[in-house]
């Protein structure tokens, strides 16, 4: 398998896994992908799943709210002067 194969497949991998998450209806930022799955464009994926016939619906979220369900898989830390009960970050899931 050459590095572009390697490379192509793990992001097959990566993707699988948002998409995966957010078909169990658990909602989903851009920051909890790029951290728990390594996606950095969730919103590809998102159009991804509609174009397949998904119901996604969308929200914003504070950033805290995200960071605090981030807290709960990996130890994420903003910095001090950050305002992040003001930071609102879009919130993906399937509607059911």
């Amino acid at each position: 398998m050459t590095y572009g194969e390697h490379m192509k497949a793990l992001r097959y991998g990566l993707v699988t896994a948002a998409k995966e998450h957010l078909t169990t209806g658990r909602p989903i930022t851009r920051l909890e992908a790029l951290v728990l799955y390594g996606v950095s464009n969730l919103p590809d994926v998102v159009a991804e799943l509609r174009k397949q016939g998904w119901r996604i619906e969308s929200r914003p979220a504070p950033f805290a709210a995200a960071l605090a369900r981030l807290n709960g898989h990996a130890q994420v830390t903003p910095p001090a002067n950050l305002p992040a009960r003001e930071i609102m970050l879009t919130e993906y899931w399937v509607s059911r």
